[in-house]
C-alpha cells in the first residue's frame, strides 16, 4: 500500500495547530489525544515532538490528568487582568460617553482613542492605551464615527450640485 502524504505539510501542521487552539472542546480533545499517546507508552518528549507542544505542557497534562480525572483537562478560567474601574464606574464612563467632550473640558466634538485616554486619565485616574479606548467603544456598544471633512471655502451650491443625489434621496432632474 501506498503512504499517503498530504501537499505542503508544514503550511498545514500549522493550520491544524491554529484550528486545534480556537475552540475550548478542540484543546480538550487535543489534551485526551496526547495523555492517549502517554498511556500508549510514548514519552512526553516523544509526543511534545509530534504535536508541537512543550514538554513541560504535556507533562503538566499528566499531572492534571492524575491528580484531577477527565475532569481536570477540561480548560479551566483565565480570569487576567483585574479590572482596572469597577462595574459602577464603567457604566458612568459609559454616561460620559453620551456627552459631548467639552463638558469635560476636553478640546474635540468627538470621542476617539486618544481623548476617552485623556479623559479617562483625568477623571477617573486611570491610564489605558489609545488602542485599548479604540477597543472599549466596542466593548461598550459604542461605534466609531469620523466626521466628514469640509473643504475649506467650498461653496454648498456647488457641491449640492456635484452630489449624486439630493438630500431627498432621489437622484437630481428626476
Amino acid at each position: 500500500m501506498r503512504k499517503l502524504a498530504i501537499a505542503d505539510p508544514e503550511v498545514m501542521r500549522i493550520a491544524i495547530q491554529q484550528e486545534i487552539v480556537r475552540s475550548d472542546e478542540s484543546r480538550y480533545d487535543h489534551r485526551l489525544h496526547g495523555l492517549l499517546l502517554v498511556t500508549g507508552g510514548q514519552s512526553c518528549q516523544q509526543v511534545a515532538e509530534l504535536f508541537g507542544e512543550n514538554r513541560r505542557t504535556i507533562q503538566r497534562w499528566v499531572k492534571r490528568f492524575e491528580t484531577h480525572g477527565l475532569e481536570g483537562m477540561r480548560e479551566g478560567e483565565r480570569p487576567g487582568r483585574p479590572a482596572k474601574l469597577a462595574a459602577k464606574r464603567w457604566a458612568a464612563v459609559g454616561r460620559d460617553l453620551r456627552r459631548d467632550p467639552a463638558a469635560f473640558g476636553l478640546a474635540g466634538h468627538l470621542w476617539d482613542g486618544k481623548l476617552l485616554g485623556e479623559h479617562l486619565r483625568r477623571r477617573y485616574d486611570v491610564t489605558l492605551g489609545v488602542r485599548q479606548c479604540q477597543r472599549l467603544f466596542g466593548q461598550m456598544g459604542f461605534r466609531f464615527r469620523k466626521p466628514r471633512p469640509q473643504v475649506a471655502q467650498s461653496d454648498p451650491v456647488k457641491v449640492a450640485a456635484f452630489k449624486k443625489t439630493t438630500a431627498s434621496g432621489k437622484a437630481p432632474g428626476r
